[in-house]
């Protein structure tokens, strides 16, 4: 009955529509704002319907009648529930098996409650979109566009903000900034943590048993001592070199275009695959199955190790990275993902490959130098399942990282920050207790007594645990969690009601010409922010940086912060779509937000790294040399105080 009243209804509609060509409006809409209060407005649409017909006022999905939806297209305006202000009525309706409807006859009055973030529009478009119908077999959707304007608005700039002229990176009205140590910084950090996961991957089942059946091997087999360290040096050289050459791709294709390491590491496909794989890599580490390459692949550099002395100590070194793959390739996954970033981009990958296969290669080459450090070393054993079992629990925090990227870039909402922290406070409490021996596995042999390194750590990791707590609260007192700034989803991407989603509740807006006006409005300067949703150096600057009371002050008293997002993947509306022409003559579609900002960036600023900050005065000039993280707060501090006195000296 439902699908054949459904076709003859799409039938009829065509049909119909043809008919009446002229005038088909069954609504006639008019609208109107009243101020309410400052930045908040009353929306008010008023509607004249054609004699004998009604308007589905209410949904009903079992029926597919959707029921009048309201949109206010203007990302500058944040809209409450619409409130129906005129009295509806109870309809029997003959098209839909006598059900019984909340129709409106005659006329009906909507409010819509708006309130602007920022500046206030000049004016806005309401789209409406109901289903109308008369007697028992006209029935007809519409669908109307409104505009209505705003007292006090602000004629916001329509065109597409790209190369904005008067910002002059070579001439900023103080010379101050552009600091590079903080790169370098970043890059020796990089390697650091590039180092630290070597070392985890060195005390794993797949490297460690490795150490000494090397060192053997290389002493044993050589013609002397000297020639025995020789090669176990050129050994060691090789590991290194391996992990090194696997960064090098990185390094060509990121000359196709700035913002490529910051679409990488922010696709949604390959943020929810690195979730999958880092699961399965930890349920193999928690002993449910073996992961490991194609026997072939492995047999092929085995069979290559005997083939000359360098060449085959080369191929020896090829198959250790190839073997070891299973237990190496989750902390190298990790490595990738988190390098391949607009900052620094392949420079990044290749430091923290460097670090990590300098970590793997050190001990053999110490090793083979001081053969009798080998009896210091403690036996294979259990311990080692222990180690890929906390391995396997680390990976799946890790995980929900990767998910958290995909989640905030389509805006899903499911992750928000505090469901993420109580994930990671289930991860880490049961990792305490399996460190404590409560928890077991059935590839563990019995614990007699636990190790006082074991107690150590499972002591520590208790109170990481506990350490998590606050951050499911709303306190702004508790909820920080500095240590891991940058993990978790940004404080405002919470599951309590904020009052703004601007960080720590500054003045903010995500559009630059927005932004502008406001500056211009409130008489303040320019903080240009360029973020990203999955960038942890950006969340370290909020919330271990701009939490400081010097800055916050000076932020909250004297900045409008544009925060731009170039990771953004929401669609831009079709009409604010384009092609955006190089110098070169080079074209990009600018098809989502994050395209827009992450090119006006380049464009403007000549650098695709986050954060990047820039203060700029209401005539849109550049104060001060852009500056990028800087964790120390006193010097972006005496950054941003420089970059006022470019404002007012102006």
């Amino acid at each position: 009955m439902r699908l054949n009243f459904f076709l003859t209804t799409v039938c009829f509609f065509f049909l119909f529509n043809s008919g009446i060509a002229q005038d088909s409006s069954i609504v006639n809409w008019t609208a109107v704002s009243q101020k309410a209060a400052d930045k908040n407005f009353d929306i008010i649409l008023k509607g004249t319907i054609k004699k004998g017909w009604h308007l589905y006022a209410k949904p009903d999905a079992g029926l597919g009648i959707t029921g009048l939806q309201v949109t206010v297209k203007s990302g500058d305006l944040k809209a409450e529930p619409i409130v129906i202000q005129s009295p509806l009525v109870d309809y029997t309706d003959l098209l839909f098996e006598n059900s019984l409807q909340k129709v409106a006859k005659e006329n009906i009055e909507i409010k819509i409650p708006v309130a602007a973030a920022g500046a206030v529009p000049a004016s806005a478009n309401v789209l409406l979109q109901y289903e109308t119908a008369s007697g028992a077999d006209q029935f007809i959707p519409e669908e109307k566009t409104l505009a209505v304007s705003f007292e006090g608005g602000l004629q916001l700039q329509k065109t597409n903000p790209i190369l904005v002229p008067s910002i002059n990176l070579e001439k900023p009205a103080i010379n101050f900034g552009a600091s590079e140590h903080a790169q370098s910084k970043g890059l020796l950090s990089i390697f650091v943590l590039g180092f630290l996961g070597g070392l985890v991957a060195l005390l794993t089942p797949c490297v460690f048993p490795m150490i000494p059946l090397t060192v053997s091997f290389f002493t044993k087999k050589s013609g002397s001592r000297k020639s025995g360290i020789r090669n176990a040096f050129l050994y060691g050289f090789f590991i290194f070199i391996i992990y090194v050459l696997l960064s090098l791709p990185f390094h060509f294709i990121g000359g196709l275009k700035p913002e490529i390491f910051n679409n990488i590491s922010t696709n949604v496909y390959l943020n929810v695959a690195f979730f999958v794989i880092f699961i399965v890599f930890a349920l193999s580490f928690f002993g449910l199955f073996e992961i490991s390459l194609p026997g072939a692949v492995g047999n092929t550099a085995d069979s290559k190790a005997n083939v000359g002395s360098v060449v085959g100590i080369f191929f020896m070194a090829l198959t250790l990275a190839i073997v070891s793959f299973s237990c190496t390739g989750p902390i190298l996954g990790s490595l990738l993902a988190g390098s391949l970033t607009a900052d620094g981009g392949a420079m990044q990958l290749t430091t923290g490959m460097a670090g990590f296969g300098l970590a793997l290669a050190l001990p053999f080459a110490l090793f083979a130098m001081f053969p009798g450090w080998l009896n210091a070393l403690p036996k294979s054993g259990g311990w080692l399942t222990s180690v890929k079992i906390v391995l396997g629990f680390l990976e799946v925090a890790l995980a929900f990282k990767f998910l958290s990227n995909a989640d905030l870039v389509m805006h899903w909402g499911f992750l928000k920050r505090e469901i993420f922290i109580g994930i990671w406070v289930i991860v880490f409490a049961l990792l305490s207790l399996y460190l404590f021996g409560i928890i077991k596995f059935k590839s563990e042999a019995p614990i007699k007594k636990l190790p006082i390194v074991r107690l150590v750590l499972a002591i520590v990791t208790g109170a990481f645990t506990l350490y998590l707590l606050p951050g499911l609260t709303n306190n702004p007192k508790w909820n920080n969690l500095s240590l891991i700034s940058g993990f978790p989803p940004p404080l405002y991407y919470s599951i309590y009601k904020q009052k703004s989603d601007c960080v720590l509740n500054l003045n903010c807006t995500r559009d630059y010409a927005t932004g502008v006006q406001m500056a211009k409005e409130q008489n303040k300067a320019i903080l240009v922010d360029f973020t990203g949703y999955a960038c942890v150096n950006c969340r370290r600057m909020e919330e271990n940086v701009w939490t400081q009371p010097e800055v916050y002050k000076l932020l909250h008293d004297k900045f409008i912060i544009i925060s731009l997002y170039v990771d953004d993947k929401k669609e831009l509306p079709a009409a604010e779509q384009f092609t955006y022409t190089f110098k070169d003559g080079s074209t990009k579609e600018i098809k989502t937000v994050g395209d827009k900002w992450a090119t006006f960036q380049t464009e403007n600023f000549k650098n695709n790294s986050q954060p990047w900050y820039a203060v700029l005065n209401t005539n849109e000039e550049l104060m001060t040399h852009p500056v990028g993280y800087v964790p120390d707060w006193r010097e972006y501090l005496a950054w941003l105080q420089k970059g006022l006195e470019g404002v007012e000296a102006k």
